[in-house]
């Protein structure tokens, strides 16, 4: 219902406010990498989210996602761009589920429960674009109250929702081919856009 995925939205807010001490730190106690599904996730942390997501989530997988040299060279202006701290902000490491996609989310009579969690310090932003890349249920109430909610989104998030992207569809390109790196290579370029 609406007011279940409000509820949601609000609590996942609560719930990346609870923080990280780093980005791409895994969870307190938790030695070693993690998974993103069948994949590899690297938990490493570094200083800015720029780093950390340019050197431990998107190019780990550029190599086994088959994009062509043109759409290779995007990403590579795109990694570029995350290194050189374009798109870092003020913003705290967030304690992020990792993988919440609408498949890891049910919704049951009392409220929403997550399921498999990737769980890292990350960005906020990275967890709502992974709602959005596959679509959710009442994604526009989760969305907006989750905004209103937050006191560390950015002003222009919306628009860096593609840039979140980047890293799924890559996994998703080098474990199931198809589209997903043309995807990805149109998400970094949106991403190149928006800043």
């Amino acid at each position: 219902t609406a007011p279940a995925a409000e509820n949601f939205g609000v609590a996942l807010a609560a719930l990346h406010d609870a923080g990280a001490s780093a980005f791409g730190v895994g969870p307190d106690g938790w030695t070693g990498d993690g998974f993103v599904g069948d994949a590899p996730l690297p938990l490493r942390p570094e200083a800015t989210w720029g780093l950390f997501y340019a050197r431990h989530r998107v190019r780990p997988y550029l190599a086994a996602s088959g994009i062509e040299p043109a759409g290779r060279r995007t990403l590579d202006r795109l990694l570029e761009r995350l290194e050189a701290g374009d798109y870092d902000d003020d913003a705290p490491p967030a304690r992020i589920h990792g993988d919440l996609w609408s498949g890891n989310t049910l919704f049951t009579a009392t409220g929403v429960v997550v399921i498999d969690p990737a769980a890292h310090g990350g960005h906020r932003i990275t967890d709502l674009a992974m709602l959005s890349l596959f679509g959710s249920s009442e994604l526009r109430v989760i969305l907006d109250a989750y905004a209103a909610a937050s006191r560390w989104l950015p002003d222009d998030w919306r628009d860096l929702v593609p840039l979140h992207q980047v890293h799924p569809l890559l996994v998703h390109a080098s474990l199931f081919g198809g589209g997903y790196g043309q995807r990805a290579v149109r998400a970094a370029e949106q991403a190149l856009a928006a800043r």
